[in-house]
């Protein structure tokens, strides 16, 4: 029988996951429970480079940059005429479990042609969250880019300053 291997999606997913549980009397944690995904090993205490600014000229190409949402999209996002087809939560997330989850969840759902879904952040103890800040930087970075056709932060009732309404690119290049 063939075991099936974790993605980094599910290991970060799982670790969350295992941090919250209480070991039966006289068990422990198995130690690989506990271990980041190979491929975050080394980016646990280092946070992400910096992004260039969402509206920075970048031209390296026929590349587009997502914009903001119109406020006619919004406001429909917002009292729910518009379908919100995902969410995912990076709330307690390192920037580098956070960063490939998002880019995991917006690549599924941009496969599955849903279009608008939503991103929660959080906004941090501060109200200016690490999250809130790098998340539209990466929303303009090449592999974002390329799926992402415009964010805007959500209605209050969805998260407010701490979530984005996020909509993605309809699939075979439209608009």
């Amino acid at each position: 029988m063939k075991r099936k291997r974790l993605t980094d999606e599910d290991r970060i997913l799982w670790s969350r996951v295992a941090r919250t549980a209480v070991p039966m009397k006289g068990k422990a944690f198995p130690d690989e429970a506990l271990e980041p995904p190979p491929a975050l090993a080394g980016k646990r205490q280092r946070p992400l480079a910096p992004a260039a600014e969402p509206n920075a000229d970048m031209s390296a190409g026929p590349e587009r940059h997502p914009r903001r949402l119109d406020a006619p999209t919004r406001e429909k996002l917002a009292k729910g005429r518009l379908d919100i087809a995902g969410r995912v939560d990076l709330h307690g997330m390192t920037q580098g479990e956070a960063h490939i989850l998002l880019l995991s969840f917006l690549r599924r759902a941009y496969q599955a042609d849903r279009r608008y879904v939503l991103v929660i952040t959080g906004k941090g103890s501060s109200g200016e969250g690490v999250l809130r800040r790098a998340v539209p930087q990466w929303l303009a970075t090449p592999p974002f880019r390329a799926i992402v056709g415009g964010y805007e932060e959500a209605a209050r009732h969805h998260g407010g300053g701490g979530a984005l309404y996020v909509r993605l690119r309809r699939r075979g290049g439209g608009r």
